[in-house]
């Protein structure tokens, strides 16, 4: 899996751009707020239609303009493709495979998956359970489209359910619609449960041996998935874990009522690490959070290896200087095999001394 170009018009601060990928490393310097980091979004982009730095598209278009491009030229599974995305400011944005418009975005991951780690990454262990939930979101969407469409359901439906909860009371009839909501969002949380749980248990075979090599075998990583406590077996199949998540929507339905907050769904979810039998997020040190951190990241890089018979391109965005000079050396041995995009502050002639190397100054790009 290869991005082996990239045009950027209006994008960030690129108002035109064309480079073009070595197939391995490519590393990627410059001085700070000259556009590494966005280079590494436009790549990350073109797998999700999602950032995570942006809530809104309009974001990343350019101040000024209205409209902004990014194309990509993609080789995987022994073919070409051709990915673009059209961004407006104020109209919905455009989604092309080899010049064919796709329906949903979960379509673009079908092409490109990739696999990003940030220095927000780094706190990923520290933060509270959204952060973990959408480390999960992010991973399954690319490996399942059917996850992909369960999720984006599944948050119109709690956006219209809260709404009701927030009304009802100005507007006793929105509760006649109540029932209906709980038992959708019963059945597509279901789905969502299932996969997450399979996904944490694939996890749980590969993290384990990355973080105990980063450690050199001192520390033991466990993983474990919590979610709505009535039910039993996450792993089940979705129409038994359906029946128990009903029965806990009807126990808390005057507690929500009440609270005017959706309090029953997989929406509470958390991906739960620990380290030698004690909770990485209340307990662990620094270095062991950031190592635990990368671990789960290269945990799913390899999953996805499993899945696709690819590497994911993976894109690391001035990671390596937040790390030990022995981390760094360990990331570098272990990203063998795939594309990657690595940025860095100074020209580190170090890293990847086979790669292909850029600078970027205001926007552009020279090798």
């Amino acid at each position: 899996m290869i991005v082996k170009a990239l045009t950027l018009d209006f994008f960030r601060n690129y108002v035109h751009e064309e480079v073009s990928f070595s197939p391995g490393v490519n590393v990627i310097c410059g001085e700070n707020a000259q556009g590494k980091t966005n280079l590494l979004e436009a790549v990350s982009y073109l797998s999700s239609a999602r950032t995570h730095r942006a809530r809104y598209d309009r974001e990343l278009i350019q101040f000024g303009v209205n409209h902004a491009g990014l194309t990509g030229e993609v080789h995987t599974r022994e073919r070409d493709f051709t990915l673009e995305a059209r961004l407006h400011r104020g109209e919905r944005r455009e989604l092309f495979s080899n010049g064919v418009r796709l329906k949903t975005s979960a379509e673009l991951s079908d092409v490109l998956k990739t696999i990003l780690f940030c220095p927000e990454d780094l706190s990923l262990i520290r933060e509270g359970a959204a952060q973990r939930r959408r480390f999960l979101d992010d991973g399954i969407c690319q490996l399942r489209p059917r996850y992909a469409a369960a999720l984006a359901e599944y948050r119109r439906l709690y956006e219209q359910k809260t709404r009701i909860l927030r009304d009802w009371e100005e507007k006793p009839s929105l509760l006649d619609t109540l029932d209906d909501f709980n038992l959708r969002m019963a059945q597509v949380g279901a789905v969502l449960i299932h996969y997450r749980a399979h996904f944490i248990k694939r996890l749980s075979q590969l993290a384990p041996a990355i973080q105990s090599d980063f450690s050199g075998g001192r520390e033991k990583l466990a993983l474990r998935y919590t979610t709505v406590s009535t039910v039993k077996d996450p792993l089940a199949p979705a129409r038994e874990i359906l029946s128990e998540l009903l029965e806990h929507q009807q126990s808390h339905r005057r507690a929500e009522l009440d609270s005017r907050l959706c309090l029953s769904g997989p929406h509470k979810d958390d991906l739960e690490v620990e380290i030698d039998g004690q909770s990485a997020r209340q307990f662990a040190s620094q270095g062991q959070t950031r190592t635990a951190a990368l671990s789960l990241k290269l945990s799913c890089r390899e999953l996805f290896h499993e899945d696709t018979g690819e590497w994911p391109v993976l894109l690391l965005d001035d990671v390596l200087s937040e790390l030990d000079e022995r981390r760094q050396n360990f990331v570098l041995e272990r990203i063998g095999g795939g594309q990657v995009f690595i940025t860095c502050c100074e020209d580190d002639k170090q890293i990847a001394q086979d790669g292909r190397r850029f600078t970027v100054r205001s926007g552009r790009l020279t090798r």
